[in-house]
């Protein structure tokens, strides 16, 4: 039977909802008009009268004072409003619109951002992160208005270990790290990329519970072979061609020293990051530090939980995994990872690590069908390389030519690659319930849409994307359930739950116990109807068990170290329900605290 692990963690997301408690004071070093440019300290009109004579803000504020909950209201009210002057209007107008609308309110009052952000995670996940990101990315020279993060540059070789003493937090506790090579689907943005580590730790904030004051966004700009951006006046970054070999390498490993020198127990997420640089970092740095890379593992957790689910859809126990037929179009880090990881699961069902390697995994790239005739085969597709004229395919088989899989698994970044004729071709697929994975993002990079695919290939099909698409109206009362497969459901648990073992490196075990519990939160009767991930409205529950596992599983492999007063023994003595109440206590949430003048 599986398990439905939603437990403590929404009650206590309940009892905190605009809280009485009187939390504890803040100690400032400013006064006046200086805590009211300060959007970490500022209540806008929220002050009450006894902080407006103590921090000298009085007369600089009308005199009227506006709750925490009339504030929030009073902004949705405002973006209600947006949507309601914009409608007509050209989908990436408004998107940037909301985009302005909610980084005005970040950029002026933090507490308040990310309560409602929190409070509307549904509406505004969209917004802050993907798809909306990625057209930010695309037009953030031109956006920006304030600097958010660090931006470290081939020219400051050898100045690092200072620079990162700028930073003026004194704890840092997440970082999410890019160099811009590869973002999303959208390719080399350069340091137009800073938006992607931006809105993967607003997500952080949110499901997570990181303190906001403990995250660092930070740009790698070792330059862009984007010609476009090296031509335009605005372009913000290096006007140079990108690094390559050990003149990049060299500064990757100068920045990672200077992170953890000054944050022993800072975790650092690698995110768009091109392949061949993904997997070397990932291979270079992972037993040394606090790290891993969304792309490749966070991507493969999602995906893994999401190919569990089709096998329960079909009726099947969980054993039956290791017999479908799973056909990956797309062998960049995301896809390779996704692999990697079900060969692993394979090898662990059936204790033959050898026999995995020989399962029925496909995999297409641009060229068509990886096989062992492949030229200059990259080293990580090499496991994945068929036998030329197995199953009578050869080199470079066409999309067509493979299809009529269990599962169809795109992650190629080629918008339409699902086509009618590839999607009518899943009709002769031996599932009962066929699985369609478009999950490139953003939206325009998706392989097919959620309607497309209910169309050609069938009503039965079960079917999940990168970006969000509405569910389907198949007609006479049947829905088409359309299931996002983000990475939000794991990067933040992961995140969270390393930090709160005090791990001190990120083990295949930690990552395999996230992908299963987001695997095993969803009942029986949901994944009959086709939904094999929840609501991203329960996002903070959901990330409080993904956490728990994680903490468990950093327990069971003898990495746990403890956080604050909690140490590794106390760790192993708890129950799972402790674990997840522990989780749940040490998330941070949005509320007004006293300000003290120091």
């Amino acid at each position: 039977m599986w398990n439905l692990a939603r437990s403590a963690a929404s009650n206590a997301r309940r009892l905190r909802r605009f809280s009485s408690a009187i939390p504890r004071p803040s100690i400032v070093h400013k006064r006046g008009a200086d805590i009211l440019h300060d959007p970490w300290f500022n209540k806008d009109t929220g002050f009450p009268l006894t902080e407006r004579d103590r921090l000298g803000l009085r007369g600089l504020l009308p005199p009227r004072i506006i709750s925490f909950e009339q504030q929030h209201d009073r902004f949705m009210e405002s973006y209600r409003s947006l949507e309601k002057n914009t409608l007509g209007q050209p989908h990436t107008v408004v998107s940037l619109a909301k985009w302005r609308i909610l980084n005005r309110l970040h950029d002026r009052n933090e507490t308040l951002y990310y309560r409602v952000l929190i409070d509307n995670i549904k509406d505004f996940a969209p917004i802050v992160y993907t798809p909306t990101v990625g057209l930010v990315c695309q037009n953030y020279s031109g956006l920006f208005r304030r600097p958010r993060g660090m931006y470290f540059s081939a020219k400051d070789k050898g100045e690092m270990m200072s620079m990162i003493y700028n930073w003026p937090a004194h704890q840092v506790d997440m970082i999410v790290l890019t160099d811009g090579s590869r973002i999303l689907g959208l390719g080399d943005l350069g340091v137009q990329g800073i938006g992607i580590p931006i809105g993967k730790l607003d997500m952080y904030v949110a499901a997570a519970g990181i303190n906001p004051q403990r995250i660092l966004p930070v740009m790698l700009d070792v330059g862009t072979n984007n010609q476009n951006l090296l031509d335009n006046p605005l372009y913000l970054g290096l006007r140079q061609p990108r690094l390559e070999g050990e003149e990049y390498l060299s500064i990757v490993d100068e920045f990672m020293e200077s992170v953890f020198t000054r944050w022993p127990k800072a975790i650092v997420q690698f995110e768009d990051f091109q392949m061949k640089w993904a997997f070397q970092t990932l291979q270079r740095y992972r037993k040394k530090y606090r790290m891993f890379n969304d792309d490749i593992q966070g991507t493969a957790g999602v995906a893994l939980a999401g190919l569990f689910g089709s096998v329960r859809a079909q009726g099947r126990p969980l054993t039956d995994f290791v017999k479908q037929k799973i056909v990956v179009v797309g062998a960049g880090s995301a896809g390779l990872g996704v692999l990697k990881m079900a060969k692993e699961a394979v090898a662990r069902m059936e204790g033959n690590a050898e026999q995995a390697a020989s399962h029925q995994f496909f995999l297409l790239d641009k060229n068509g069908l990886v096989t062992k005739d492949r030229k200059e085969i990259d080293p990580a597709a090499a496991p994945f390389a068929k036998n030329p004229g197995e199953y009578g395919l050869t080199e470079g088989s066409s999309l067509l030519e493979v299809v009529k899989p269990h599962v169809l698994l795109g992650l190629s970044g080629v918008g339409g690659v699902f086509d009618e004729e590839v999607l009518k071709a899943m009709r002769e697929s031996d599932s009962p319930r066929p699985a369609i994975f478009a999950m490139s993002n953003p939206t325009m990079n998706a392989e097919c849409t959620a309607a497309d695919a209910f169309k050609h290939a069938g009503e039965n099909i079960v079917f999940a994307s990168g970006s969000p698409f509405e569910n389907v109206d198949l007609g006479n009362g049947k829905v088409g359930h359309v299931n996002q497969a983000n990475n939000m459901y794991l990067f933040p648990g992961i995140g969270l739950g390393t930090l709160l073992s005090g791990a001190h490196f990120i083990s295949e075990g930690m990552l395999q116990a996230a992908a299963e519990c987001l695997a095993s939160y969803m009942t029986d009767e949901e994944i009959e109807k086709g939904i094999f991930y929840p609501s991203i409205d329960h996002i903070r529950d959901i990330t409080a068990e993904v956490g728990a596992a994680v903490v468990q599983a950093a327990v069971a492999d003898e990495l746990a170290e403890g956080h604050d007063d909690i140490g590794p023994k106390e760790l192993r003595l708890m129950s799972k329900e402790e674990v997840v109440e522990y989780v749940t206590r040490n998330m941070w949430y949005p509320i007004y605290s006293p300000l003290v003048h120091d």
